[in-house]
């Protein structure tokens, strides 16, 4: 389905965009402009238009007289939140789901640790909303309703941290919680000892106790990887 908004160009994108992340045109591959403007049966423009899209995720680049060349996968924009969408739609899903919650492991207790130390109160609050929102989705297989407080959640935390890089962080960690939700790797409700830890960071950042809401956010991210062991080994 082509992304709303986007036009022919994103129709294009929706389905090469995908191929590329998943290996269906290994790094080094020529693709030719003119070839694949009439595949898709749209004019050079919009096709040159998808080009500059996925040159800006360095997934692939131009050469004159060589044509568009598909880059190696270590040279992708790997934090794109859109190639990060398409290799989780993809047969790569276990490896990149694993990948981003290692990297969630890493980041989110400190960004916790921090938040106690710099939320406003506004933060504070935002929390405790986001985490009560955790609980009235917590049952009845309202995985949807839950995912919207989750990413907001977590975005917060990385927010209320007061760095700028992690803050930057989340529109990765928005898709991996998507995605977990999105491609079902998640149990039918949320694991209740994890609903209870968020509960209990939102608590930790607001009395300002950097320590402990660091070793909770370290649990819940400990829990979301032993989750990956039994649903997407």
């Amino acid at each position: 389905m082509t992304t709303p908004g986007r036009g022919l160009h994103g129709r294009v994108l929706d389905s090469l965009g995908p191929d590329i992340t998943a290996g269906q045109y290994p790094p080094g591959s020529v693709l030719r402009t003119d070839e694949l403007a009439k595949e898709f049966e749209v004019s050079r423009s919009v096709m040159r238009e998808a080009v500059r899209v996925l040159e800006s995720m360095h997934l692939v680049e131009s050469r004159r007289r060589v044509g568009v060349t598909v880059r190696p996968k270590a040279e992708w924009n790997v934090y794109d939140p859109q190639v990060i969408r398409w290799r989780l739609a993809g047969a790569d899903r276990p490896h990149q789901l694993r990948s981003l919650t290692v990297l969630r492991s890493a980041v989110e207790p400190i960004a916790a640790g921090l938040a106690a130390k710099f939320a406003t109160a506004e933060q504070c609050a935002e929390l405790t909303e986001c985490a009560i929102g955790m609980v009235a989705n917590s049952r009845g297989h309202r995985l949807e309703g839950y995912l919207v407080h989750d990413v907001a959640f977590h975005r917060v935390i990385l927010a209320a941290s007061g760095n700028e890089m992690f803050a930057r962080l989340g529109d990765v960690v928005t898709e991996v919680l998507a995605g977990r939700t999105h491609h079902e790797v998640m149990f039918e409700d949320p694991d209740p000892a994890a609903v209870t830890l968020h509960v209990q960071v939102a608590e930790a950042v607001r009395e300002g106790d950097a320590l402990r809401a660091e070793t909770l956010t370290r649990e819940i991210t400990v829990g979301a990887l032993q989750e990956l062991d039994i649903l997407a080994p």
